[in-house]
């Protein structure tokens, strides 16, 4: 903090160091008015904050949801290849996804499963906009590659990936074989994952391809 009782970041970052606290999450520290992406970065680190401090107990669970039978049945479930990007203001995010599925005709839409620890999550609240974008069957892993990288808090997920913005301010991969920018209409709470439905408003076919798949052993992990 830089202002008001609170305490400074600084020495009280030295105490937990003097107790050998390890540092999970460097300290956040706003000098100037917020804006949007200062919540971004608040967001991704307690996003990673979260993970890391529930780790051990996910991992436990994931092993222990299903017998191996089970696992390896439901992991003959396969998938397509996605990147979701959004962006509200200067804050942009995206994530690789496959567990997606068209849900109706008249309108046009689909639902995306999306991890409740993933920061993108905080983008797609009923109401926001955002993209999917199909990565191409041939020369997808090079983007596939890029996006499951780690980044840390704030850092620019685009960097060095060829973009242009859509209507709605999300980034359209320009390597993608196709866009569809979305609306989302509703949310559904499951377990781990949130069930997001969404509305098709625009899209295009930007190569004759296919949509990569992804094929897994196993439904405990992706």
């Amino acid at each position: 903090s830089y202002g008001g009782n609170d305490d400074p970041v600084g020495p009280l970052a030295s105490q937990f160091a003097g107790m050998g606290v390890e540092e999970v999450v460097p300290a956040l520290k706003v000098k100037e008015n917020p804006t949007e992406a200062t919540y971004q970065l608040f967001e991704e680190s307690g996003t990673d904050l979260g993970q890391v401090l529930t780790k051990k107990e996910t991992l436990k669970a994931m092993k222990n949801a299903m017998s191996p039978d089970v696992a390896k049945a439901l992991g003959r479930v396969s998938g397509g290849l996605y990147v979701v990007t959004a962006a509200q203001g200067t804050a942009k995010s995206a994530m690789i996804a496959s567990w997606i599925a068209q849900a109706s005709f008249e309108p046009l839409g689909f639902t995306v499963a999306i991890a409740k620890d993933r920061a993108i999550e905080s983008l797609m609240q009923v109401g926001d906009k955002f993209v999917l974008n199909c990565l191409p069957e041939q020369g997808f892993e090079p983007l596939m590659k890029h996006f499951l990288i780690r980044f840390p808090p704030g850092a620019d997920r685009f960097e060095g990936v060829e973009w242009a913005p859509a209507s709605c301010g999300a980034p359209i991969l320009k390597e993608a074989a196709a866009y569809m920018e979305c609306t989302v209409m509703s949310r559904m709470e499951a377990a781990d994952h949130w069930i997001v439905y969404s509305e098709v408003r625009e899209g295009k076919v930007f190569k004759d391809e296919k949509t990569a798949t992804h094929h897994r052993k196993v439904a405990s992990y992706y």
